[in-house]
């Protein structure tokens, strides 16, 4: 393996989703704080971080980080734990250039590979060369260095993000073999989605990976429950949906979902819980990957919703690292998406407010409802549908274009922008203030926030790969390096 260079509805109560949310804002606002460090000069030193915890709102453009604030402050009475660190000062901030070794345009599996092993790769490619050369990843060097490694999303667990700290493949979609590399290098926490990947059922090979990680010593979970009452030392792997978790407002709107599937909030306490018990430290990444889902198919609530899950699980980040000096939290995204944001509408942009507070009373994402519907869907049931799940009424003008979209007889003078997903986000604009510049990943500089030991470290502006030299060199690990 090549060595690395260095609401208002009443519904079923949002606000209950969002408890642990409000307890994190509560304890930020209330004066508690994390330590910085103890070395000499207030500078932390090589070695000051036992652990880390690196956190990633997947396809986050800074309209979501706004817009997510927004809701929360005007439904749910608190600040952002993201926003709120800000407010306080409480964090070394700066940009981040995401481009890959393809591309100032980057897609996850380079970006996350540029924090995991150091370099900038092909898009498309996990911790490998042009070569087709194997790098070493971060979480093989923490393991070598007798830490604790975990990842924790609402993708399946072996998507490109969580597969950037811990896998190597040529091709980001060879999820199957992503899933044997992590029983291979023995990874301690893997909770997420992805049951297509390790069940025989569904594997093209026909293997049964659940029951060769639990021949290792794994504890396999598929239920939220059993994941909570696992109080176990040894190595857990949680797989809580066939493919990718489902998003946040349908799950919050499901009872099953509800029931069985854990919040990103609950996957990072528990991954915490199972790898603070290594006395060595840990890594651990946790992903809101489905911010980047939601934003590819313009679907508003889907992703303010799920973005307000990633920040609730900044929250159980921060009850873990409160009045330490050893943990370096990372909070950031790998690349802006669609860049959303809500814009003025009306007489003094009077309108922008009441048209956005809309989205807090949607039942369901677009995705929940688009997939139910198609070119064969008469106007009546297109705005039925659409009215259920947003309790907006459309006009029936736009419902015939999102028909038209369905058969293919729809073209936006923006042509990316003619399928039914990014219409019927177009659509709902008109009623909501809240739109869209695309469906795909773009170029920004994205946002950086760090503290705990290192991130003094954080300057203006920050290449991507300088993360993986950072935590590295703060976890006092360097020697593992070369395997």
């Amino acid at each position: 393996m090549k060595r690395n260079k260095s609401s208002k509805n009443g519904s079923f109560s949002r606000r209950d989703f969002l408890k642990t949310g409000a307890l994190s804002g509560m304890m930020l606002g209330s004066g508690a704080i994390l330590k910085g460090c103890s070395s000499e000069n207030g500078r932390a030193q090589p070695g000051d971080a036992k652990n880390i915890i690196f956190m990633v709102s997947d396809g986050m453009s800074n309209g979501t980080l706004t817009a997510a604030d927004h809701i929360l402050r005007r439904h749910y009475d608190r600040t952002s734990n993201w926003i709120s660190l800000y407010e306080q000062n409480r964090v070394s901030r700066g940009l981040m250039d995401m481009a890959s070794g393809s591309s100032i345009v980057t897609d996850s599996a380079a970006a996350a590979s540029s924090w995991g092993c150091g370099q900038r790769l092909v898009n498309g490619r996990v911790n490998m060369t042009e070569e087709e050369e194997p790098l070493r990843t971060i979480l093989q060097i923490f393991r070598d260095a007798g830490k604790a490694t975990g990842l924790a999303t609402t993708t399946t667990i072996t998507h490109a993000t969580p597969a950037g700290f811990g896998a190597n493949v040529m091709n980001r979609g060879d999820q199957e073999t992503i899933a044997e590399q992590y029983l291979e290098n023995r990874y301690d926490v893997l909770l997420g989605g992805g049951n297509m990947f390790y069940s025989s059922e569904h594997r093209d090979d026909g293997r049964d990976l659940y029951s060769e990680y639990e021949e290792e010593g794994y504890k396999v979970v598929r239920k939220k429950d059993d994941m909570k009452a696992y109080d176990g030392n040894g190595k857990l792997l949680g797989i809580f949906y066939d493919g990718h978790l489902p998003y946040t407002l349908d799950h919050i709107n499901t009872e099953e979902y509800k029931r069985d599937i854990p919040t990103l909030a609950e996957m990072t306490e528990t991954s915490i819980k199972h790898l603070s018990r290594n006395t060595n430290g840990f890594i651990l990444q946790v992903e809101g990957g489905r911010v980047d889902h939601a934003a590819h198919g313009n679907d508003a609530a889907g992703l303010i919703y799920d973005q307000i899950a990633f920040d609730d699980a900044i929250g159980a980040a921060l009850e873990f690292a409160e009045n330490r000096d050893d943990t370096l939290v990372i909070i950031t995204t790998d690349h802006g998406n669609a860049n959303p944001g809500l814009n003025g509408v009306g007489s003094g942009y009077s309108e922008s407010e009441p048209r956005f507070d809309r989205i807090a009373e949607f039942r369901h994402t677009n995705n929940w409802f688009l997939p139910q519907l198609d070119e064969n869907s008469s106007i009546s049931e297109i705005r039925e549908l659409v009215e259920h799940a947003t309790k907006i009424e459309i006009r029936r003008d736009e419902a015939e274009i999102l028909r038209q979209a369905y058969a293919d007889d729809y073209e936006n003078l923006h042509r990316m922008m003619s399928r039914p997903w990014p219409v019927m986000g177009q659509i709902l604009a008109n009623y909501l203030a809240f739109n869209w510049i695309g469906t795909s990943h773009t170029a920004d500089y994205v946002e950086l926030a760090a503290l705990g030991p290192g991130s003094d470290r954080i300057g203006p502006i920050t290449k991507n790969t300088d993360m993986f030299d950072l935590m590295i060199e703060m976890a006092g690990v360097q020697e593992y390096q070369e395997g």
